[in-house]
């Protein structure tokens, strides 16, 4: 589907967009409970389909390190996939900088390997969608979790400190947001969301943009999604299937 036909997809990001409730923010300390949901579902996760050894580049949140992911890491490896940390620290929220500076690991992978899965949490997942924007022919699949695809900031947590710090300009950043979306790709691409989400706003996760685009619910706080059953069987179940 080419570009002018996304164009009929919504001209103007969904009212009922809001950033998450104050009680799910202040309920995001039960994240370290999904771990738990590891060891409860472990024999369903090691019966996962095996990997094909493709490369897969893994995306940290906002203000977190590569370390967030090494989990979800030594489980795609357990699998047969190579997983790979994005090589560049901690993630300062400099969305253009970190694409450009990815796009070249990206373009050396799909070069020497095959076109590279990317899967961001959070901010890393905006990293993600915009590198298969720019590099198509490099980047196979895009797997996110908890991640703002409207609005920018200002449907998260942190959208009244932005505000009130007067760093953004919140809503002509929902509208840069919504146009960049209407330059949609054509790689499969999958948006994990929690309704208990306290940190970005669920609706926020939906990708209305990509007809292609799967949008699967799980339960979880924010911060536990990188260490969730759940999400880690979707990504599984993802890869075997593309």
């Amino acid at each position: 589907m080419g570009f002018p036909e996304r164009l009929l997809m919504k001209s103007e990001p969904s009212r009922e967009l809001r950033p998450p409730h104050r009680l799910a923010t202040l309920l995001e300390f039960r994240a370290p409970l999904d771990a738990l949901t590891l060891a409860m579902r472990w024999p369903s996760l090691v019966s996962a389909p095996k990997g094909d050894g493709r490369p897969v580049l893994l995306l940290p949140g906002l203000g977190a390190s590569p370390r967030s992911m090494w989990p979800l890491k030594q489980y795609l490896r357990r699998l047969g996939y190579d997983a790979q940390d994005w090589a560049l620290g901690r993630n300062r929220g400099r969305v253009e900088w970190m694409v450009s500076k990815m796009a070249d690991q990206v373009e050396s992978l799909a070069e020497s390997r095959d076109s590279v899965t990317l899967i961001g949490w959070s901010l890393g997942g905006v990293v993600a969608r915009e590198l298969a924007r720019l590099h198509p022919e490099d980047v196979r699949e895009v797997i996110t979790f908890g991640t703002p695809v409207m609005g920018g900031p200002k449907y998260t947590a942190m959208a009244e400190r932005f505000a009130e710090g007067g760093s953004q300009d919140l809503d002509r950043f929902e509208r840069a947001v919504h146009e960049r979306n209407l330059i949609g790709f054509d790689q499969p691409i999958t948006s994990i969301y929690s309704k208990l989400d306290g940190v970005v706003g669920w609706r926020a996760s939906i990708d209305h943009y990509n007809p292609q685009a799967r949008n699967i619910e799980v339960i979880g706080a924010h911060l536990g999604l990188g260490i969730n059953a759940s999400v880690w069987r979707i990504i599984a179940d993802t890869l075997a299937k593309s």
